[in-house]
């Protein structure tokens, strides 16, 4: 079950790089917010199949999952709620806002893998 995949290795050190530069360089209200989301889920798909040898559906849809989670998190204001405000960085990866148009962009994201994965 647990493998060492370099692709998809290099992949979630790509994507992370261009999700960090999203961060830093860009503050506008499509690319950052809707874009970045779009690629999280497919950094974090990347990163679980750099690891492990799991069918592509069944990471695609946990990942899902795990982001709707996350949003949802967000709607209860857990970050505030747990007092993790004070760690910036941990703050700003989980979220504050919870926001519908997250919960599209990480399905537009995940279909997005599906569709490259199954593509003959």
């Amino acid at each position: 079950m647990f493998i060492f995949n370099k692709k998809y290795f290099y992949f979630t050190v790509l994507l992370f790089l261009i999700e960090v530069c999203i961060a830093v360089f860009i503050k506008d209200s499509f690319i950052r917010p809707f874009i970045g989301d779009v690629l999280v889920v497919i950094l974090i798909y990347c990163f679980v199949k750099a690891f492990w040898n799991i069918h592509s559906s069944i990471v695609a849809l946990s990942v899902f999952a795990f982001s709707c989670t996350i949003e949802i998190l967000q709607y209860f204001n857990f970050v505030n709620n747990l007092g993790l405000r004070k760690y910036k960085i941990l703050a700003v990866a989980l979220g504050s806002v919870f926001d519908w148009k997250d919960i599209i962009a990480y399905a537009i994201g995940i279909i997005t893998v599906l569709w490259l994965e199954n593509r003959t």
